[in-house]
């Protein structure tokens, strides 16, 4: 399922064609920040977010989104999706396409990476550590596990000990008081994971409109 799902997300950055949610696409759509889809219970601040936010409300520097009994979906920059779980927050710290931070607050979020150039600085802050994305795949940072998770792609990690890169298939633990330490992991055991099974839903869909867009 997840090599179906990658496909589809490199088959939808190829194709370039903008696919955002469910409903119509705004002029706004493709600003770093832009909220792709959104199911259940989510806000932007005191903001709450239903289906008609899709495509038109913006995670901004300082702000955090948050979700209850729900799920969301941001575009970090074209081609990369962060997708949040149930539970969690997440801050933006910069949404720039050169220079693209966000701060895991709490919870469960993953990151499909379709799309990446030299030029694009994708960080990611949880627990005290800072996870550089440097290759196409799909990255899992899990606060309530303490662990962050390369199912597929390249990461190179800093926590104030000694840094690691962090290749597919290959996990460490979020304790920022510990050195890192690079285990392998089961992807297998983690695919009917919620979020994993969401985020591989998603990557479907998108490749699906995608693909109809270009057809027209």
């Amino acid at each position: 399922r997840y090599l179906q799902a990658v496909a589809g997300f490199f088959l939808a950055a190829i194709l370039s064609v903008p696919a955002w949610g469910d409903t119509n696409t705004s002029a706004n759509a493709a600003l770093p920040g832009t909220l792709n889809y959104v199911e259940g219970e989510a806000s932007i601040g005191s903001n709450s977010l239903d289906s008609k936010s899709i495509g038109s409300a913006e995670l901004q520097a300082g702000q955090s989104l948050t979700t209850g009994k729900g799920k969301a979906e941001v575009l970090l920059t074209p081609g990369v999706f962060l997708r949040v779980g149930n539970n969690s927050s997440v801050k933006m710290i910069s949404p720039s396409i050169t220079d693209t931070e966000i701060d895991l607050e709490k919870g469960h979020a993953m990151i499909e990476v379709a799309e990446i150039h030299p030029e694009n600085d994708i960080r990611i802050d949880e627990d005290g550590s800072t996870t550089r994305l440097l290759k196409t795949g799909l990255y899992d940072f899990n606060l309530n596990q303490q662990e962050l998770r390369v199912f597929d792609g390249k990461a190179f990690v800093e926590n104030g000990h000694k840094p690691v890169t962090l290749k597919g298939g290959r996990e460490i633990s979020l304790v920022s008081s510990g050195r890192l330490h690079v285990q392998k992991f089961d992807k297998k055991a983690y695919e009917d994971g919620d979020l994993y099974r969401w985020s591989s839903l998603r990557s479907a869909y998108l490749a699906e409109a995608n693909v109809d867009a270009a057809s027209l």
